[in-house]
């Protein structure tokens, strides 16, 4: 079974999104941006409709456009979301503004490991989605886990990265060692007792970390 083929026949099923948003898909391919492939966001989007989150931390803004299907999919949640590239951070605000949703929307500016105290100071979170230097994943996730709510989740991408987690050789030595830090926080979510995780096999590679039931954050 060709992988490729199954990945664009389900792209092809995918409901056809609006301008607004496919003008930022276009933006962020012309200008290499990287942004959730649509079988990915699909996927959690609809588990995020299925959790209803009433406030989600997104670590990883880039554009914007996650954090922007987020609010147009849920549009009685808030989205706080985290980035540090100045351009990046006006791009977004900018198409934050252009969809009308800076009431649902808030952008802080920084690296995420410097701003627990600041996404803190806006409550608990009932999702929390990891988008952004790949080599702090479990930083991210032990930072910040401490934010989220009973039975809450924490969603991740790129866990597959391109299919090179599963190679046994790498084209090079960043990519290995980028590789290398992929896999070990893989296998740190696996075992880790305080959440029950799945790795799902749609975009880039999807994790859903759920919190287990009555077990603390100590």
């Amino acid at each position: 079974m060709n992988d490729d083929a199954i990945k664009q026949y389900l792209e092809d099923l995918l409901p056809v999104r609006n301008k607004f948003f496919q003008g930022l898909e276009q933006f962020a391919k012309e200008h290499r941006v990287p942004i959730m492939e649509p079988t990915g966001i699909a996927a959690m989007l609809q588990m995020m409709k299925i959790q209803k989150p009433k406030q989600i931390l997104e670590i990883g803004t880039a554009i914007g456009y996650s954090a922007l299907r987020m609010a147009d999919a849920l549009p009685d949640t808030k989205v706080v979301t985290l980035e540090m590239d100045d351009i990046r951070v006006e791009q977004a605000l900018s198409n934050i503004q252009l969809l009308g949703v800076e009431r649902q929307i808030k952008v802080i500016k920084g690296n995420a490991l410097d701003l627990y105290d600041e996404v803190a100071a806006h409550g608990m979170y009932d999702a929390i989605f990891i988008d952004a230097a790949k080599g702090q994943y479990i930083k991210f996730f032990e930072m910040y886990r401490e934010l989220l709510t009973e039975n809450g989740c924490i969603y991740t991408d790129n866990v597959l990265f391109k299919g090179l987690v599963a190679q046994t050789d790498t084209p090079n030595k960043r990519l290995a060692s980028l590789v290398g830090k992929i896999n070990a926080y893989n296998r740190w979510l696996m075992d880790n007792k305080r959440f029950d995780t799945v790795i799902l096999p749609v975009g880039d590679g999807l994790a859903v970390s759920r919190k287990r039931t009555g077990v603390g954050n100590e």
